[in-house]
Formats: structure tokens, sequence, C-alpha cells
């Protein structure tokens, strides 16, 4: 079953080729805004440096804040870019997800052995128990509420960074669970709380997308792999620690609480340890590329913000001439 977990990891690389090809061929289209947002993607300051992103409160104006139609056109350009990524990956970034995978593979042969500790720590102890249950629900729907309350706050006292913020954090959210539902749909991993018979231990396999396997309720088994839940979580996390990377206590505090929900999905026997893992990575990735493609989006809006550059100079000293550069940095 080993290899065929492996497979089925390596088949979660190959399908953004085949699902992509219609969203990838209306992205050629001329002078769109989505075809801008992928040509600023690798751009670099006049030194070859990745431009940094502007995170300063002045940033988030009128000229870059987010209307109903531009909202709408981000999601398209993050889920175009999440699921086209394939195509774009260098040789690192395929020898980073190889090892992500072999290190999935790997630690999956240690899934048994977590689950039972893991549940048998909520048996021992109501702390445990009444924890995990209030945090894991915070990882699906009660992130909504979140979200919602923590938009309507900015829209109230009028901070336009954390209503902005928010905005990211959903489209971050509604990006991760679209890409979980594919892998899910082509994984059908057995959750741990599922039994094929009675006889049976719950097993981490992986059934496939038309296996057609059933409880012993007869209902067609929910994929566990990724974990949705830890997935939307650190998408939404990533999107505040970014966001606000210059204030060290909330990347701490957004990680945190994705972490706790992301253990508490095993906690609560809905997921193995290594759909949290995976689930983690990608939410990681998908937050950082919605909050990278809305500061591309702010600088085609905002163009008086300039590139970091290089000025050649020349200073005199002790009638001297002294040449020398000087590097502008434009946030």
């Amino acid at each position: 079953m080993r290899a065929k977990a492996l497979i089925y990891l390596l088949i979660v690389f190959v399908l953004p080729f085949i699902v992509t090809i219609p969203v990838s061929c209306y992205a050629q289209q001329a002078d769109t805004l989505i075809k801008k947002l992928d040509s600023l993607q690798l751009k670099k300051d006049s030194i070859g440096k990745p431009q940094l992103n502007n995170i300063t409160p002045e940033a988030y104006n009128e000229d870059t804040k987010l209307t109903p139609s531009s909202y709408l056109i981000l999601i398209g350009s993050d889920l175009k870019q999440a699921f086209t990524k394939p195509f774009h990956m260098k040789k690192k970034d395929w020898l980073n997800a190889g090892g992500f995978v072999l290190l999935e593979v790997g630690l999956s042969f240690a899934d048994r052995s977590i689950q039972s500790n893991a549940l048998q720590l909520r048996t021992n102890s109501k702390t445990v128990r009444d924890i995990s249950n209030y945090v894991t629900q915070f990882g699906g729907l009660y992130e909504v509420y979140t979200l919602v309350g923590l938009g309507a706050y900015g829209y109230i006292f009028k901070n336009n960074k954390l209503v902005t913020t928010t905005f990211l954090a959903s489209q971050a959210y509604i990006t991760g669970e679209a890409i979980t539902s594919v892998v899910k749909f082509i994984t059908g991993r057995q959750r741990p709380d599922y039994y094929i018979s009675a006889t049976a231990n719950p097993e981490p396999n992986f059934h496939g997308p038309f296996s057609g396997v059933k409880d012993l309720s007869g209902n067609k088994i929910n994929s566990s792999f990724p974990s949705g839940h830890t997935t939307v979580a650190f998408a939404a996390a990533t999107v505040f620690a970014m966001e606000y990377k210059d204030k060290p206590l909330i990347p701490i505090l957004s990680y945190t609480a994705a972490t706790l929900i992301g253990l508490s999905r095993v906690t609560e026997n809905r997921h193995w340890f290594t759909d949290v893992l995976a689930g983690a990575v990608l939410g990681y990735f998908t937050g950082k590329q919605v909050s990278d493609n809305y500061h591309r989006y702010a600088k085609l809006k905002a163009p008086a913000q300039k590139k970091n550059t290089v000025v050649f100079h020349l200073d005199y000293r002790f009638g001297t001439p002294m040449p020398g550069f000087i590097y502008k940095f434009h946030s």
C-alpha cells in the first residue's frame, strides 16, 4: 500500500496540468488584469532582488482597495496561478516538491502509531477533549465567522489594512478549499474513523477517485488527504502573518491558532498526521501566493510605488573623487 500511496501523491502534482488548460488559455488573452498580474510575478528591482511587498498602512488606500470586481478578478487569478503552478516550477521547486512527497511517504509509516497515541491522550484527559472539540471548529465555518467579524471591525473603525487583509484571507480560504477538494477527489484516502468492515481496523490507505469504497453505514468515504480544516486555517494565518509581519505577535498568534486546529483534527480522529502536515504546507503556500498576488495588483493600481533602484554617484573628499552607489529602497 505504500507504493500505492506514493503513486497518488505523485498524481497530485500532475493533475494541475490537466485541469487548468482552459484557464491557462483564457489567461493568454492580451491586456487582461490577470495577465498583467502574471507578468509581475517574477519581476525584480534593478539589482536583481525580488521586490518587497509594501505593508505600511498608507499602502492600503482608495487606489489599492478591493472592489467587488477586483475581488473576483483576484480570486480567478489566485486559482489560475495555484493550479498552473507546475508550468512555472523550476528545478529547485521540483526537488523541494519531490523531497516533501518522500517525507510524507516516510511519515505515513508512523500514521497509525501517532493516531493511537493521540486518541489515548484524548481518552485519558478531559481537558484535551474539551480543548480539541472547541478548537477544531475554528478550522471550518467558525473561521468564516471570525473573518467576517474582523472585517466588520476594520470597516467600522476605518482600518483599511485590516479590511483588505480580511478580504485576502477569505480569498486564501476559498483557494485552499478549491485545491483540497480536487486533491481529496483524486486520493480518496480512508479517514481514521472510517471502518471498511466490522473486523478491520482503520488503515491510512488511498483508494483513488473511483473506488466506490464505503463505510459500515454505506456512506461513500469522504477523503482524508489533505486536511481541509488545516489547509484553510494555515492559508488565512499566512495572509495575516505576511500582511502584519512587522508586528511579531500577529504571526505568532496566527500560526499557533492554525497549528492547534491542525492537531485537533488528529485528536478528533478525523485525520492522519500526514493529512495535517500536507494541509499545513498547502495552506502556507496558498496564503503566500494570495498575499503576493494582491501586492502585484496594488503595484498596478498605484504606479507611484517605484521599484528599488541603484544610482551611481561621484563624491569629492579632500579634493579626491570618490565613486559610489546609492541604493534607494521603495517598499
